[in-house]
């Protein structure tokens, strides 16, 4: 799933919302779509919302035709990404600044950041121009969206086990150790995602092994944060563990990643210290 927030810096009338129709209905061209819309007064209390039903802290409203609405508590932007992550293609996030994604800003012409596009006003967005970018960032993968894509495939009926990895930002190695607070990763271009896909070519050709998925990310990756995954569709166990270890393993040696760690007390590029 790729992600993009849209922000408005002082967009004349309903400029926000074109835009963000206007770009909903050219990625819907390409996939399913999430909306994802801040509303900072459902957190002060201003907020009205008449729920259909009494009591429980998440309520979902479900149509005969698979539309659905929801309301509840306890949701950061980031656990609805996740959510979205395991159906959607695409996720647009209306109304958060600072986000670690591409974004498009509207009532301003200043580019800046991750910022893929700023316009004055609707009129002037190009959403083409948007798309092509946004296809070319970064997927958002969790480990459930992984494991949703391998449990979809056309193989998963031969299918008898799913083993999994996931690789950590640790703060500390030992008690004593300065704490870690983020690590940051650039990838060799196109080396990187070549050699990945060749390994997972590699390891679906083993014995009883159906399905591979790797996924490493990149730029900065906070303390507590999941940074890798490994997923193996497999007809047994055996074949399925053994193709996760061998694939983390793997993916470290042969995949040319440059990792950056920084600590209360430092900051290094971790090949440089090896």
């Amino acid at each position: 799933m790729h992600v993009l927030g849209i922000i408005d810096r002082g967009a004349d009338g309903d400029a926000l919302e074109r835009v963000v129709n206007r770009t909903v209905d050219r990625l819907a061209q390409e996939g399913r779509v999430g909306v994802i819309r801040y509303d900072a007064t459902i957190a002060d209390g201003m907020h009205t919302h008449e729920p259909t039903a009494v009591g429980g802290d998440v309520i979902y409203d479900l149509g005969a035709d698979g539309d659905w609405t929801a309301t509840g508590t306890g949701m950061t932007v980031g656990g609805a990404l996740d959510q979205l992550a395991i159906d959607c293609d695409y996720a647009i996030v209306v109304g958060v600044d600072g986000l670690r994604y591409p974004t498009v800003v509207v009532g301003s012409s200043d580019v800046d950041g991750d910022t893929i596009a700023a316009v004055e006003n609707d009129g002037d967005l190009d959403v083409e121009a948007v798309a092509t970018a946004l296809a070319e960032t970064e997927a958002y993968e969790t480990l459930e969206s992984l494991v949703d894509r391998v449990k979809r495939s056309p193989k998963a009926d031969r299918a008898g086990a799913i083993a999994t990895f996931t690789g950590r930002v640790r703060a500390k190695d030992d008690a004593d150790d300065s704490r870690t607070q983020f690590l940051e990763f650039e990838k060799y271009e196109g080396v990187a995602d070549e050699r990945m896909a060749a390994l997972e070519t590699d390891l679906e050709a083993r014995d009883g092994v159906l399905e591979v998925e790797l996924h490493h990310r990149t730029g900065v990756v906070e303390d507590g944060e999941d940074i890798v995954f490994v997923v193996v569709l497999a007809g047994h166990r055996g074949e399925a563990f053994r193709t996760v270890e061998d694939g983390i393993n793997r993916l470290k040696d042969e995949v040319p990643l440059f990792k950056k760690e920084v600590t209360v007390e430092d900051e290094f590029w971790v090949h440089e210290r090896s």
